[in-house]
């Protein structure tokens, strides 16, 4: 089983707000990828939404698209992107292996400073 998926976050109001995922277990970060811009356009978070009309806007990551529903009564805004499983309880080889990734040491985010020539 892959750790990818293709998740989806929806709102129809600032009251409701959920999580689903559409598709998990793909092997691939690309695999996740083409599920991702398959179900795009097509991806419904309710199943008894009558669509009159769809926006799809992608994000400059190029990884996530923000879909805009327009139903009979209601609108929805649907954020769908990948991620990838690092840690899974029933399996911990996973959270293993998502800890020796997570401890790649961090780079400053300042110049190294150099000394200065002192004056005579």
């Amino acid at each position: 089983m892959g750790n990818w998926a293709v998740i989806a976050q929806c709102g129809s109001n600032p009251d409701f707000y959920g999580t689903e995922i559409i598709r998990r277990g793909l092997g691939t970060k690309d695999s996740a990828l083409e599920e991702l811009h398959a179900v795009v356009h097509t991806y419904l978070p309710n199943k008894r939404i009558r669509e009159k009309w769809r926006q799809v806007y992608r994000f400059a990551d190029q990884e996530s698209y923000l879909v805009v529903i327009k139903g009979q009564m209601t609108e929805w805004e649907c954020t769908l992107r990948v991620a990838e499983l690092i840690s899974d309880s029933t399996d911990p080889t996973r959270a293993e292996r998502a800890q020796v990734a997570d401890s790649v040491p961090e780079v400053a985010d300042t110049p190294p400073t150099t000394p200065r020539d002192s004056a005579p």
